[in-house]
């Protein structure tokens, strides 16, 4: 049976120490040891995980998620590894149910909790872009009653063996932010290891609070949203959405900017930016100064 102690918990951090106290007390608690990953954060993030005895890796730069996870994992020593969002919180009992399903399911790619969200709706992931037929749907959730084999799960928080993140290759590196876990999935799926989905496992997590928002967030957010959208269709031979799509989000910009509504131009014009960006050969890491 696998202990605690076999697991490291890596949590990356940006802008997030007002939620990583509540997440670290709940990882100590599961007596998992933690490297917390700071990703070049502008407020005390690093100094709050420190303060609380944890192992920090300061990035001098902003990874993203996938790649700052790869720096956690790749300092981790023990047989597992436990993704965890820093405004996310374990359940007491959490993490010995995910490792109780990996000891009984030794062939499954990864175990993940159900999420919880602050108003009590439970979290599965509903669909992705790879897998389009997938049977839960954002309005019919359906939850198992056991552990049970699902195409994908959210990247918030997961178990997943050490050997096996390193095998294939982590998180794809060239993605900064979104689809970096519904790829991870698929490359588990293709070689035949199913992700777990284990409800005996429960996380709480307060969407959109790990990283304090900043003048043109929202922009950036949906620039990498667009432009990792196109990069996995063109990965695994997907139609690509057509160029009309980007038109209508920067007319949909213009007329919010009309209007002097700064969010909704931020958002149409980070979407259309992004899906023009790909369509002209550029990177996301180039964009974050990381090629």
């Amino acid at each position: 049976m696998f202990q605690a102690s076999d697991v490291t918990a890596i949590v990356v951090a940006y802008n997030s120490a007002a939620v990583l106290p509540a997440c670290l007390k709940a990882l100590r608690a599961e007596g998992a040891p933690v490297i917390v990953v700071d990703n070049a954060s502008t407020d005390a993030s690093a100094a709050v995980a420190e303060a609380d005895g944890v192992t920090v890796i300061r990035s001098v730069r902003n990874e993203g998620y996938g790649r700052g996870n790869g720096l956690g994992v790749a300092a981790a020593t023990t047989r597992f590894v436990l993704v965890c969002n820093p405004d996310l919180v374990v359940s007491h009992g959490a993490l010995a149910s995910l490792l109780a399903a990996m000891a009984t399911y030794p062939q499954a790619g990864l175990a993940a909790p159900l999420i919880i969200e602050p108003d009590g709706r439970v979290f599965v992931q509903p669909r992705s872009l790879l897998s389009p037929g997938h049977l839960n749907q954002a309005a019919c959730i359906l939850v198992p009653d056991g552990p049970a084999s699902i195409p994908f799960v959210s990247g918030a928080c997961f178990l997943m063996a050490r050997a096996l993140f390193d095998a294939i290759g982590g998180f794809d590196p060239n993605i900064f932010l979104y689809y970096e876990d519904d790829d991870l999935c698929r490359r588990l799926m293709d070689m035949g290891r199913a992700p777990l989905l284990v409800p005996g496992a429960n996380v709480s997590h307060v969407r959109g609070t790990s990283t304090s928002p900043a003048a043109g967030h929202r922009f950036k957010v949906r620039w990498h949203f667009a432009w990792s959208r196109q990069y996995i269709c063109a990965k695994y031979g997907l139609p690509a959405e057509p160029a009309w799509k980007a038109g209508w989000a920067m007319l949909r910009a213009v007329l919010n900017a009309m209007v002097f509504n700064a969010q909704g131009y931020e958002r149409y014009a980070g979407s259309a930016a992004g899906a023009l960006a790909f369509r002209r050969g550029e990177t996301a890491l180039a964009r974050e100064r990381l090629s």
